[in-house]
């Protein structure tokens, strides 16, 4: 807890660990100390124009950072995560409930882990990856997306709906925003010509579920009655608003 602050906060480890940053970078350290949540971040999340605009989340986390020379754009989307699990329980709480199947659960948030480290993250000195395509046989060099990434892509995808509403480019626009080299060649061009006319719908399927493995990330599944497998914790309305109607 620090003792420079008048308000009392905690340090969040990152699922990354940090070793995915620059070294210059505060991410590096791989954590992040947070304020507890005070009547004046809560105004945050009733602003109707943060809202709207749905960054409210992020104006939250932003808010509860100590450190404001952190860049935020540069936050792997799995550290985020870790940050918006501990927002919640820093401003009300660990105990959250939620509708499932029917029933409301109730589950921990201070039980929740960061995913094991996956090896390759672990041998990694930076954000840059490289997977052989099983069936094309073509090598992929790639990075995990980050918040900033996150932001391009989405408006990107609404300036292609303007020009078609019926086009869902979801998939094949994060794919381009992710993979930085095709067979070493990093040209932006090439890269979008072989995600749109060579990148086979199998060879999508086994490198998306490579990346899924590798993103580091918050652990978020809980174990309902006679359930054999995990099921992903809901984020609704009410993990930020717990006084929301459930």
């Amino acid at each position: 807890m620090s003792t420079e602050n008048k308000f009392p906060t905690e340090i969040v480890e990152l699922p990354s660990k940090g070793l995915l940053y620059a070294e210059d970078s505060p991410l590096r350290s791989g954590t992040i100390e947070m304020k507890y949540m005070t009547a004046k971040e809560e105004d945050i999340l009733t602003n109707q124009n943060y809202i709207q605009k749905g960054v409210v989340v992020d104006k939250l986390i932003q808010a509860l950072i100590v450190d404001k020379s952190i860049d935020y754009s540069q936050l792997l989307l799995g550290d985020k995560n870790a940050l918006l699990l501990a927002a919640r329980i820093l401003g009300y709480g660990a105990d959250y409930e939620f509708n499932f199947l029917g029933s409301v659960e109730k589950v921990d948030l201070g039980k929740v882990e960061n995913k094991e480290l996956h090896p390759d993250v672990q041998n990694s000195t930076k954000n840059e990856f490289n997977f052989t395509l099983p069936t094309s046989g073509n090598v992929v060099t790639f990075k995990l997306l980050t918040h900033g990434d996150e932001q391009k892509i989405d408006q990107e995808i609404k300036g292609l709906q303007k020009i078609n509403r019926d086009s869902s480019p979801e998939l094949s626009t994060r794919l381009k925003h992710m993979v930085i080299a095709v067979d070493g060649n990093g040209d932006s061009k090439t890269i979008r010509e072989f995600v749109d006319n060579q990148f086979l719908a199998r060879d999508s399927r086994t490198f998306r579920k490579y990346v899924s493995e590798l993103q580091p990330d918050v652990d978020l599944k809980f174990y309902p009655e006679d359930a054999e497998e995990g099921v992903d914790i809901p984020i609704g309305v009410n993990f930020l608003w717990p006084d929301a109607d459930i």
